[in-house]
């Protein structure tokens, strides 16, 4: 999902946002809007991409340890 389409499923689940201030919930103007979807957005695209490249590095791993033909706790006695 790029940012454009994640941006337009934000809006959907939360067409409106607010903000307290003291007691006071104040409804965020057009502007205050979309800087906090495109925050939003932002953010969950990097945890997006931190979770695509720890996967990426499990599998490499797994990968490795078969092309060596040893399982994870021999790989750690090596490294002991």
């Amino acid at each position: 999902m790029d940012k454009l389409e994640l941006i337009e499923q934000l809006k959907l689940e939360y067409p409106t946002l607010t903000k307290q201030i003291g007691d006071e919930v104040i409804t965020l103007d057009e502007n205050e809007y979309e800087q906090m979807i495109d925050s939003w957005a932002i953010i969950e695209l990097a945890k997006q991409e931190k979770e695509t490249e720890m996967e990426s590095k499990v599998q490499a791993k797994i990968e490795l340890l078969e092309r060596l033909g040893i399982t994870e706790d021999e790989a750690k006695l090596l490294l002991a």
